[in-house]
């Protein structure tokens, strides 16, 4: 992939070979990726960087273009129409997101076949035409359905995926210290976990944080995902060998108001860089292209749809299988950043594997994988009990956000009547659920909330248990 930067950056005359040069060298000695490198030489800047992998999809002008067939492109068109009775080229335009002259050469085919017929017009141009589906074209719109019930936008083909993917990939963002510090500014974080996750988010590699429970782990994992920069365009579905994949998932991905001043092609979404989290429902079957054997088409696993953006394993080791099945799942594509697919007809493909993929636990390492793969991923951390002093920090938060005066003396009769006495650690979730709680009481009882003594002995007996 570095070779490959340097190449494009050659090639578009944005650097010279001896700036690359020099740049791979001082990469060989101080490590970093080839970006950064020949941004701190003064070659380049971020923003240089960032404008040259500003790419966006060019709107198709013939069928050829599309990289689908004609007749493909027809039969899309014949199912969307069964459903519209009477139609323009406009209209069917906006449903299978090509363009106006590529659906008419479309539509131009059915009416030769007596698919559909001209009803009238609102002028002599083609577009200004009203078409209506024929007896003869509903026969064949029906056949097309039992076949294949998609009738969504027009794919894009496998070749042009994998090529956007790899230009948005997510190893060439650029995450600077400033941007991680006012991400995490809302949660109370040692200036020592910062600076491993700083680093950690840049390299675009794998990360495993472990810990004790109620400390964050999930939260941290959350915010990384603040942290990603710009967007990326995600297709609505594309095809390979025939069959049809969907890949854009609005409940997952989130599509952008900010495109770029040229027209794009419609059949991709530009969206923000997609943050799937899945935790203990997770089956190796999520991994895999699901085959709805009504619909007759294939909807793309979770991690395809996490593409050049973030993939958070949360509550690891709780999935409903053997966590060394996932992980030999994932070894090969965590390390060569490839993934493979198989359709039901025994067709296989690769795909990018293109993602920051994020861990998270509280079960120790050691009982869930084996030291050959925590070596292949390059960060673990570990998010612990906070200090006393970050507790204090947490719980002065927690009150401020809810309006309730922070009373040390009370404070104080928590730590020592309770946490010290009774041994018990200190968890960075205490806070919110210990407020809650009085929250809660205040409510019932119809009174203002406000910490007290009584209020901290009955959030403490409701919350946790006597073993």
């Amino acid at each position: 992939m570095e070779n490959l930067l340097g190449q494009k950056l050659l090639k578009n005359k944005v650097i010279t070979e001896a700036q690359l040069n020099k740049a791979l060298e001082r990469q060989t000695l101080q490590g970093g990726r080839l970006g950064h490198n020949l941004v701190a030489l003064g070659f380049t800047t971020p923003e240089e960087l960032k404008n040259f992998f500003s790419v966006f999809p060019k709107t198709p002008s013939s069928v050829e273009d599309t990289g689908l067939d004609l007749s493909f492109i027809s039969d899309l068109v014949m199912k969307h129409i069964l459903f519209m009775g009477e139609f323009t080229l406009q209209a069917v335009s906006e449903k299978i997101k090509l363009p106006i002259q590529i659906v008419d050469t479309a539509v131009d085919i059915l009416r030769r076949e007596h698919l559909v017929e001209v009803k009238g017009a609102g002028g002599y141009a083609r577009e200004t035409y009203k078409y209506n589906i024929t007896g003869q074209g509903k026969v064949r719109g029906t056949e097309l359905l039992d076949i294949c019930r998609y009738a969504g936008p027009a794919p894009v083909t496998l070749e042009e995926y994998n090529k956007l993917v790899e230009l948005q990939t997510i190893k060439n963002i650029v995450v600077i210290e400033a941007s991680v510090k006012k991400a995490f500014s809302h949660l109370i974080v040692g200036e020592g976990l910062l600076k491993m996750l700083g680093p950690a988010i840049s390299s675009g590699k794998a990360i495993f944080i472990y810990g004790p429970p109620g400390n964050g782990k999930t939260t941290i994992a959350e915010t990384i995902g603040r942290i990603l920069p710009e967007t990326v365009y995600i297709p609505h579905a594309i095809i390979v060998g025939g069959q049809i994949i969907t890949v854009y998932d609005p409940v997952n991905h989130f599509p952008s108001n900010y495109g770029p001043g040229e027209k794009f092609d419609e059949r991709w979404v530009l969206i923000r860089r997609p943050v799937i989290m899945t935790g203990g429902e997770l089956t190796l079957r999520m991994l895999s292209l699901d085959f709805n054997q009504i619909s007759k088409f294939y909807e793309a696993p979770l991690q395809m749809k996490a593409n050049n953006g973030l993939f958070i394993l949360d509550d690891f080791g709780r999935q409903q299988m053997d966590p060394h099945s996932l992980l030999n799942r994932w070894i090969v594509p965590l390390e060569r950043r490839m993934d493979f697919m198989t359709l039901h007809t025994g067709m296989k493909f690769d795909v990018p594997f293109d993602q920051l993929v994020i861990f998270s636990t509280n079960i120790e390492p050691n009982k869930l994988v084996d030291e050959a793969f925590l070596r292949r991923i390059r960060y673990k951390i570990k998010i612990d009990h906070p200090s006393e002093k970050e507790y204090k920090e947490i719980f002065l938060k927690v009150c401020d956000s809810n309006g309730i005066v922070f009373k040390t003396d009370v404070y104080d009769y928590l730590l020592k009547y309770y946490y010290k006495r009774l041994d018990v650690k200190l968890n960075a979730c205490h806070p919110r659920d210990i407020i809650d709680q009085i929250i809660d009481d205040a409510h019932y009882y119809n009174h203002p909330p406000q910490l007290s003594r009584e209020g901290i002995d009955s959030a403490w007996k409701n919350y946790f248990v006597d073993m």
